[in-house]
């Protein structure tokens, strides 16, 4: 098979959004396609002019967190008197609910993230003259709240043409209406550096709406004077944000207040209205993720005695395991066997499990395959949450392995992202230019691997604390050699070895040169 060269790759790249229709912002769709969304817009235009008790109630992941910080600056904008709660993880459980409830007084609620399953609830509102404006993004399930309004794409009477939005999107979709509505003077546009961040953290599928929202976030990201931003530039020395900073350092930042504390340590920071008071909210967030850090790695560690790797799907569980890392702990597993995985923590007779998913295999259909054994589930494609009585642990297992294995899975494919074998040479200034065009990279648009054989290893530096992960200096040809750097290795190399790698390219920036750098994922080979 012939080697890739730059044009190749930049064609092979541009073949993945062929099909997209909204590349621009100026071309997305308009709000009122959502069903209910003009209803909702109207009440909350009367809430307003009445001075009517407002309460926004949120979630406590990045996309949660990200949409109530879009609509309480929203409101603090247009200077809207509101309350904005957020459910603690462990004391409230999850969106609105009926305790949650017993603590709102409001004439108007607005969800955002969730709210879709929440029946009991809307009755609650319904009883006390409350009405309920519900803005999800979640599977519906097949009895609706009665709410005043459901803002949900995925209803199947909604005429919004892009089914998967992140929550954070279909509230800034309400608040467009709320502005032609109102008819209030408004920049939009100032949200997209946090949904690029809701996007990306909620693994929506990058193309269409959501690649031209997130690209365009990612720009504005980078120049953003938005305390929180200066000050994450400023801690981890970062000059420049690409869709892997998003996924791998902001998000599980945002994430791990909500895993472990609260959520409202996140939203602070995002709200924050000086780089100091950033700066000092932030110190608490990495606290509080270094402990989330060193909880997922015992977790880790503990879940691999229960693995049973020659099922086609991993299902795990313990007693007590936090709730908070579970859902890390299953991404971990997913990645290491190459398949998906399902961490639950039993508690007080209940198990409360999150699901991860490999390419390709929609985990959230697989869990409603085993809806008889379920007291609840809910998610995405990808990603999914589920609880089930304890004693049903075994049960479900054994279903839902025999539900895998009816799939046929492609066992160790996680991602379809190896374009190929590519020519070193390819390998400057000029691809890494290329592959930033095609940015941001996440769900159905990996950031592309390449493959390189036959690589000399001249020089080989251990780096980190405990040598766990690797400097190599490759040759290749007549002295010619590139830098590449291996993480978390499970395969040693030394110098002097031949090698074949599976790698991506990122920007190195040293002292303001740009240099192309690898990043090893896989060693394929060793002479």
């Amino acid at each position: 098979m012939a080697r890739l060269n730059k044009e190749a790759v930049s064609e092979l790249l541009r073949k993945r959004f062929e099909g997209d229709s909204h590349t621009k912002l100026s071309l997305i769709p308009s709000p009122f396609l959502f069903k209910d969304i003009e209803k909702a817009a109207i009440r909350i235009k009367a809430a307003i002019e009445k001075k009517e008790k407002i309460v926004v109630v949120g979630d406590y992941d990045v996309d949660g967190v990200v949409s109530s910080v879009i609509m309480s600056e929203f409101f603090d904008d247009l200077g809207v008197g509101y309350d904005v709660c957020i459910p603690n993880r462990f004391s409230d459980g999850y969106g609105l609910n009926p305790q949650i409830l017993d603590r709102i007084k409001a004439d108007v609620i607005i969800t955002v993230d969730n709210g879709i399953s929440a029946v009991e609830a809307a009755k609650i509102c319904a009883q006390r003259g409350i009405d309920l404006i519900i803005t999800d993004h979640h599977t519906p399930p097949p009895i609706l709240p009665k709410a005043f309004a459901i803002i949900n794409p995925k209803q199947s009477d909604c005429e919004f043409p892009i089914e998967e939005i992140c929550g954070a999107q279909v509230a800034w979709y309400l608040i467009a209406a709320i502005k032609e509505v109102c008819g209030y003077e408004y920049e939009l546009g100032k949200f997209l550096d946090l949904l690029a961040i809701a996007i990306i953290a909620d693994m929506m599928d990058l193309k269409d709406i959501n690649r031209t929202m997130a690209k365009s976030g990612l720009r504005l990201l980078n120049r953003s004077q938005r305390p929180a931003f200066v000050a994450i530039r400023e801690v981890f020395k970062k000059e420049h944000f690409e869709s892997e900073d998003i996924s791998f350092l902001i998000s599980p930042l945002l994430n791990s207040s909500g895993r472990m504390e609260d959520a409202l340590f996140s939203y602070g920071f995002l709200r924050s209205t000086s780089r100091l008071e950033a700066l000092a909210r932030l110190e608490e967030i990495v606290a509080i993720n270094e402990r989330r850090k060193e909880e997922e790695r015992t977790l880790f560690e503990a879940s691999l005695e229960f693995v049973h790797e020659e099922d086609s799907i991993i299902v795990v569980w313990g007693e007590e395991w936090h709730e908070g890392v579970i859902g890390i702990v299953a991404s971990r597993l997913t990645k290491r066997f190459k398949k998906p995985s399902i961490v639950f923590s039993q508690t007080a007779g209940r198990a409360k499990g999150s699901a991860r998913s490999v390419a390709g295999v929609d985990i959230l259909a697989l869990i409603a395959k085993q809806e008889r054994l379920l007291l609840g589930f809910g998610g995405h494609f990808g990603a999914a949450g589920v609880l089930l009585a304890q004693e049903n642990l075994e049960e479900f297992r054994q279903s839902i392995i025999k539900s895998t294995n009816e799939l046929r899975l492609d066992s160790g494919k996680l991602h379809d992202e190896n374009l190929g074998e590519i020519e070193p040479e390819a390998i400057d200034f000029e691809l890494l230019g290329i592959l930033e065009d095609f940015e941001p990279y996440g769900q159905k648009n990996p950031k592309p691997t390449f493959v390189l054989k036959d690589m000399l290893v001249k020089v080989d530096k251990p780096l980190g604390k405990d040598g766990r992960h690797k400097k190599l200096i490759l040759q290749f040809g007549e002295g010619k050699s590139i830098e590449a750097l291996f993480f978390n290795y499970e395969q040693d190399i030394q110098r002097g070895d031949v090698i074949d790698i599976a790698f991506s390219v990122s920007r190195n920036n040293f002292r303001g040169l740009v240099t192309p750098q690898l990043m090893i994922r896989e060693v394929l080979g060793v002479r």
